[in-house]
């Protein structure tokens, strides 16, 4: 008999207006009272399984001996003999325990558990009639006690907030999460083995910051007390990496956390995982080459497949994804055009913001006339570009650490790799002369000279190769390959505002 239904265990409880979850809780501990007083302590108990659950399934023959653990997620009891669910890492397989086999002491243990334990069996493979691959008990060990019942709906935690304050129930009651977040590290980790084939040197560089640059975002401010000083949270990698070019590194990456006091949205967390890449005697050219090659290896190697589909709860395919090189080509400008009228960089600034807002672009009273074309970007046309899209040649002031474009000194040698709907890797040719770099970042800061990294410019002043540089964000990257439409769901603990 199969165990498949959860409806079916006798203990698969939730606390009720007559069994509420204090009731529930202390009937437990009562339990764990009783286990000890039999001499038996589950927290105190060892176990080594041979395999996990599903190599014992991907394994099975007729008889052999296994020993494999997990946590109970089901349980069905047939009166002399019991059915349950184990499940680890790997999947879930069956346990069937006999009371004829196990002695009536310990076949009486074996009732007692509750769904959120774990256990410990040794057995032997067999095939139950309806072909399940189960594993026939010989003896077992309770591992640990669940002092709390499982989440309200066992298979499917539904409650987004209490899914994201306590991740670890949404990844006891979801495998397709807990998938999900298996394959984030898979991404992750093949990030790291094609840039390392590449000869690139993985480092770390400082999270806390005298001055944060790098990007323009509002910092975490903290305070270190045995120097007396403030120090930022990083809000990028680029600077510190940098001067590691200018050491003689010439191919260096990083992927590390960096954080901005901004907004929480869709697409934004204020902390987020972050890839940046520098390569010496390189150029965006360069980059773009890297990033379509890198993305590619990541697809072929976790997904098996460059056409990604996007599915909802049913299945159904709401968006398709081809990732097949030559990824599209095209200049920022010609985009804005195409979506804002042709004459849009011969107007004046007031016609363009006037434009913007008629076209439902979101205009801060205080932007500046750059602003205002981003902000028709970002806002109209970004979300436009599902398919893989290099969207080159961004606007000067955009980018103050890239290096002017030398046929349109309003632009920089700069693309923006856009999937999906989303910006999910900028990349430039760095600008490494430091008379101009000191102008562009006095431009940008306005003139606060406080907020300048002098150590950086005193850097480039020593001498940095030319090179391209690359940043990405890992979590944008993972909702592309994954298929989700929050941020949220590509981070094991995002933020939330204290209860």
């Amino acid at each position: 008999m199969d165990v498949t239904n959860p409806n079916n265990n006798r203990d698969n409880v939730e606390p009720t207006q007559h069994r509420p979850l204090e009731t529930l809780i202390e009937q437990r501990k009562a339990k764990l009272a009783a286990l000890r007083a039999r001499g038996i302590d589950p927290f105190k108990n060892k176990f080594t399984p041979t395999e996990t659950c599903a190599q014992a399934r991907a394994n099975y023959a007729e008889g052999r001996q296994v020993a494999v653990a997990g946590r109970i997620t089901a349980h069905r009891d047939m009166g002399k003999s019991m059915f349950v669910d184990i499940r680890d890492q790997s999947g879930r397989i069956q346990l069937y325990a006999q009371k004829n086999v196990l002695g009536d002491d310990q076949f009486d243990l074996f009732r007692h558990l509750d769904l959120g334990d774990f256990i410990g069996a040794h057995g032997t493979m067999f095939s139950t009639k309806t072909g399940e691959i189960s594993v026939r008990i010989t003896s077992f060990v309770i591992l640990a006690k669940a002092l709390r019942p499982p989440p309200a709906k066992w298979y499917g935690l539904e409650d987004t907030e209490l899914r994201y304050r306590q991740r670890y129930l949404d990844l006891m009651a979801n495998p397709a999460v807990l998938e999900l977040f298996l394959k984030r590290s898979q991404i992750v980790r093949e990030i790291r083995n094609f840039l390392h084939e590449r000869g690139f040197v993985e480092v770390e560089t400082p999270v806390l910051q005298s001055i944060p640059g790098g990007a323009a975002a509002k910092p975490f401010v903290t305070h270190h007390h045995a120097l007396n000083c403030d120090f930022y949270l990083r809000i990028a990698l680029e600077l510190p990496l940098k001067r590691l070019l200018v050491g003689g590194m010439d191919k260096v990456f990083e992927i590390g956390r960096v954080f901005r006091n901004e907004g929480i949205s869709r697409k934004h967390s204020p902390e987020f995982t972050m890839l940046e890449a520098y390569q010496a005697y390189a150029d965006y050219e360069t980059m773009m080459e890297l990033v379509q090659s890198m993305v590619c290896r990541v697809a072929e190697k976790v997904f098996g497949s460059l056409i990604l589909e996007h599915k909802d709860s049913n299945g159904n395919v709401l968006k398709t994804i081809d990732l097949r090189p030559p990824w599209r080509r095209v200049r920022y400008k010609d985009l804005v055009r195409e979506r804002a009228g042709s004459d849009w960089f011969d107007i004046s600034p007031a016609e363009r913001r006037a434009r913007a807002i008629a076209l439902g672009a979101e205009i801060g009273p205080e932007y500046e006339d750059f602003e205002v074309t981003n902000a028709v970007f970002e806002k109209l046309i970004e979300p436009t570009l599902i398919q893989p899209t290099f969207v080159t040649h961004a606007l000067r002031e955009l980018i103050p650490l890239a290096k002017t474009s030398p046929d349109d000194p309003t632009t920089v040698e700069v693309f923006e790799c856009c999937i999906n709907g989303q910006e999910i890797a900028p990349a430039y040719t760095e600008q490494n002369d430091p008379i101009e770099q000191r102008q562009r970042l006095e431009q940008q800061v306005g003139g606060e000279r406080q907020k300048l990294d002098e150590d950086f410019l005193v850097a480039l002043e020593h001498g940095m190769p030319p090179a391209g540089g690359m940043g990405m964000g890992i979590d944008r990257l993972c909702m592309m390959f994954l298929g989700t439409e929050s941020i949220r769901d590509v981070i094991l603990f995002p933020q939330l505002k204290p209860r």
